[in-house]
C-alpha cells in the first residue's frame, strides 16, 4: 500500500507493539504518515517495525494507564513530528486470566479494565483535542463487539467498551463544528496474541458463530482505521464500525 494519502500527516497510536496497533501503524507508514507509537512491551517494537522508515517512526516504552506517561508521549510526538492529525486510541484489554462471572469478579479488576480500555482513550483525546479544534483532525477509538454482544464473563470489559461508544458519540458532536471526526471500531475475533491462549475447540466455536466463518487478521482492522482517518470518511462521525464477520449487525 503506497498511495501516500497520509503524507505529511502525524499519527499517534497507543498500544502498538503488537497486533492491531502495530498493523495499523505499519499501514499508516506504508501510506506516507509520520507515526508515533507507545506500548509498555517495548521489546515488540523491533520485530513489528523491522524495515520500516526510522525517520517517520517514533517508538516509546510506557504504561498507557499513567497520565504522566501519556502526556510525555504527546509531547515527544509533537517535538518529533509536529501536531497530531490522527489519533488511534487502540490500547485496551479484558481482565484476561482474572476475568470471571460477575458474581465472582473483583472490583480491582473492574478498575483496571476501565482504566486501560476507557480512561486511556479519554486522557489521550484530552491531550490532542485543543490543537485539533484549531486545525481539524481524526480520532478513532477502539471498542469491541463485546460491548454489543455482552459476552458472559466480560461484564467489566463490555461496560468499558460500551463507554467508548458513548464517549465517541459525545465527543463527535462537540468536535464536528471544528472539522474533527471521532469514530470507533469494534472488532470481533481477530488473530492476535490473545488467541494463542485459546484452545482449538474454542477457536472452532468462534468460527462457527461468525457468519463469515473465519477469524480476521489485524490488517483487516488496520484498513478500516485508515479509512476512518482518511478524507473518504470526512462526512462520517460518531459512528461505530463493527469488524466481526457479521457476528453482530446494526
Amino acid at each position: 500500500m503506497t498511495s501516500g494519502r497520509f503524507t505529511a500527516k502525524t499519527v499517534a497510536i497507543t498500544g502498538a507493539a503488537h497486533g492491531i496497533g502495530a498493523a495499523t501503524a505499519r499501514r499508516f507508514l506504508d501510506e506516507g504518515a509520520r507515526v508515533a507509537v507507545i506500548d509498555r512491551e517495548a521489546d515488540g517494537f523491533a520485530e513489528s517495525f523491522a524495515g520500516q522508515p526510522v525517520d517517520r517512526l517514533l517508538t516509546m516504552a510506557g504504561d498507557c494507564t499513567d497520565a504522566a506517561v501519556l502526556a510525555d508521549f504527546h509531547g515527544r510526538t509533537i517535538a518529533a513530528f509536529g501536531p497530531i492529525d490522527i489519533l488511534f486510541n487502540n490500547v485496551g484489554q479484558s481482565g484476561r486470566e482474572r476475568a470471571a462471572q460477575f458474581h465472582e469478579s473483583q472490583e480491582e479488576v473492574w478498575r483496571f479494565v476501565l482504566e486501560v480500555s476507557l480512561f486511556t482513550a479519554m486522557r489521550m483525546s484530552h491531550l490532542v483535542v485543543p490543537a485539533m479544534r484549531q486545525r481539524g483532525g481524526r480520532i478513532v477509538n477502539m471498542s469491541s463487539d463485546a460491548a454489543l454482544v455482552g459476552d458472559a464473563g466480560l461484564a467489566d470489559y463490555a461496560a468499558a467498551k460500551m463507554g467508548i461508544i458513548g464517549f465517541t458519540r459525545s465527543l463527535a458532536r462537540e468536535l464536528a463544528p471544528h472539522r474533527v471526526t471521532v469514530n470507533a471500531v469494534a472488532p470481533g475475533a481477530i488473530r492476535t496474541r490473545a488467541h494463542d491462549r485459546l484452545t482449538p475447540a474454542v477457536i472452532e466455536r468462534i468460527k462457527a458463530t461468525t457468519p463469515a466463518g473465519f477469524i480476521a487478521e489485524p490488517e483487516d482492522v488496520a484498513g478500516c482505521v485508515a479509512f476512518l482517518a482518511s478524507e473518504d470518511a470526512r462526512y462520517l462521525t460518531g459512528q461505530t464500525l463493527l469488524i466481526d464477520g457479521g457476528r453482530w449487525m446494526i
